[in-house]
């Protein structure tokens, strides 16, 4: 078979030629270096990463009381309700009103508060907290120290849940109590063993800001 090569065409087979060589050039370095990756790999120690199960401290005895602090933030527009350990440093659980309802003009409202305060306390029993230090605030500063309407709401939701209100059992002063029952001091156990109670924990400024509203007063 005579073919007629023209210039133009072989221009073309030049350059598919060239092509083709550098094609097999770019794949003989391809599998040169994923076979060098794989070499590297199976070398390379992987380490297995251990699981170990996560504990939440100690097991609760019957009848021994655990204590959490639970910061209650009632102002008129939600309801915190924020349980800490004693120290405050660890959060253990905290809801709002405004995570139980849907509409804005209910986050602080009594029923919202109600549910809030239900989720807390089921959470506290799950991790063995039956009893709780209540710390409520108001907005504070110089705005209103009057606290919401979900603070009450909050505190009976809390004890109607079976969480302990501001008492500490005995377990927690027997050497006091061996002492004061020697001396006949038993009718003023109630008093001795109150140090966790319900405190208000409002901001209360000895000098403030500015309140907002001018010299003037807010125009309604």
């Amino acid at each position: 078979i005579n073919l007629i090569i023209l210039p133009r065409h072989r221009l073309l087979l030049s350059n598919l030629s060239l092509g083709l060589q550098a094609e097999k050039r770019s794949t003989a370095t391809l599998a040169y270096s994923l076979s060098f990756l794989l070499a590297a790999m199976s070398k390379r120690k992987v380490r297995e990463v251990k699981e170990e199960p996560a504990s939440l401290g100690p097991a609760v005895k019957d009848g021994e009381v655990v204590f959490g602090t639970a910061h209650i933030f009632a102002s008129f527009n939600d309801t915190f309700i924020h349980v800490t350990d004693l120290s405050g440093r660890e959060t253990l659980v905290r809801i709002t009103g405004g995570m139980k309802v849907k509409a804005d003009r209910d986050e602080s409202s009594p029923y919202a508060a109600m549910l809030a305060a239900q989720d807390v306390a089921q959470r506290c029993k799950e991790l063995g907290i039956n009893a709780l230090h209540i710390k409520l605030r108001a907005t504070g500063g110089n705005k209103t120290k009057t606290p919401g309407p979900g603070a009450q709401s909050a505190l009976r939701a809390l004890a109607r849940s079976g969480m302990k209100i501001g008492r500490i059992g005995k377990a927690f002063f027997p050497l006091l109590l061996n002492f004061l029952n020697k001396v006949k001091f038993s009718f003023c156990f109630d008093f001795m063993l109150v140090p966790f109670s319900i405190e208000d924990v409002t901001p209360i400024p000895t000098d403030s800001t500015r309140r907002k509203g001018g010299r003037r007063g807010r125009r309604l």
